[in-house]
């Protein structure tokens, strides 16, 4: 396998919207071969030595920044951290002159993760390294999508034909927005359930079956998706009490029941146990929680060397 000029046709991962079906089945079948790595007794490989990795978190994170930074150091890259409490951005420093001293010390990649919808293509737009998007407001989370994609094909076989209801705040949550292109291109179709105050304002924008109500969304269902509240980006009080939530879209196993036998159910985490999920659901014969958080540091691997990889480079060399 080679490089980026092979797989993507930008320099950067800004979101799951542009990537066809072909690269996202490229990816993940890359990230087979990197998930392998990860089951060795030496986990790391030479493929990005002497690369430079830094991981911009202006958003707190553990799952998404631990895993691009086990990814990096997987591949030998130089792997540095920057939360945006440790940066000079808590002295007024603009994101512009961030990114431009940053550049001055001649980074490989840029991992973006903030709060503002559009950060990372603005990062993009003022860098000569390559972007990847670790989350960017209520937009999207490319990685997030790709990482449910890889684990949803590995506990399934495939992905096109499927019924995947995504449950909870849709309206706040880049997670559905990413997931809802990837894995509609990939022939899965695709469902919204939550409170008519959770769902997105215009329901065309995405090509997904909507529903304000949890049980009709789940009913056949191969996966189940369940969606944490999103406190920190709820502008008003949309929903009447989280014990309120729970009672009525909550997933719960009577509602789990209504799925297929052999359903699958995700969570991009972080988890509110006893809100979106009950702890039975969540640690269930039919979970593959924990499976998207090992899937993550693969995916994350794979998405490194495709940006990064000198042209003809093969993904363990």
């Amino acid at each position: 396998m080679s490089g980026v000029a092979d797989t993507w046709g930008t320099r950067h991962l800004l979101g799951t919207e542009g990537l066809d079906a072909e690269d996202a089945l490229h990816l993940l079948d890359l990230a087979e071969v990197f998930f392998e790595v990860s089951k060795r007794k030496v986990r790391k490989v030479p493929t990005l030595r002497g690369k430079t990795v830094i991981n911009l978190f202006f958003e707190p994170s553990t799952r998404t920044r631990t895993s691009f930074e086990i990814a990096g150091k997987r591949l030998s890259a130089d792997v540095v951290n920057l939360s945006g409490s440790s940066s000079s951005v808590t002295k007024g420093e603009s994101l512009l002159d961030t990114v431009k001293n940053l550049e001055a010390m001649h980074p490989d990649i840029l991992v973006v993760r903030h709060g503002a919808s559009g950060a990372p293509h603005y990062v993009a737009a003022h860098t000569r390294a390559r972007v990847v998007n670790a989350g960017d407001g209520t937009h999207e989370h490319p990685t997030q999508a790709l990482l449910d994609a890889f684990t949803i094909r590995r506990a399934k076989g495939k992905i096109e034909g499927l019924t995947v209801a995504i449950c909870g705040d849709i309206a706040h949550s880049r997670v559905a927005r990413s997931n809802a292109i990837l894995l509609t291109a990939l022939g899965a179709h695709v469902r919204f359930a939550g409170p008519r105050t959770l769902l997105p304002p215009v329901d065309h924008a995405y090509r997904v079956a909507t529903f304000d109500r949890v049980e009709p969304a789940i009913e056949g269902a191969d996966v189940v998706m369940a969606l944490r509240i999103q406190h920190e980006r709820l502008a008003g009080a949309l929903v009447p009490s989280l014990r309120e939530y729970a009672r009525l879209f909550g997933l719960s196993a009577a509602r789990l029941a209504r799925a297929k036998p052999d359903v699958i159910v995700m969570h991009p985490g972080p988890i509110n146990r006893g809100v979106e999920i009950d702890a039975s659901v969540a640690d269930g014969r039919s979970s593959v929680i924990l499976d998207q958080v090992e899937a993550g540091v693969a995916v994350r691997m794979a998405v490194l060397y495709l940006l990064s990889a000198e042209p003809g480079q093969t993904p363990l060399s």
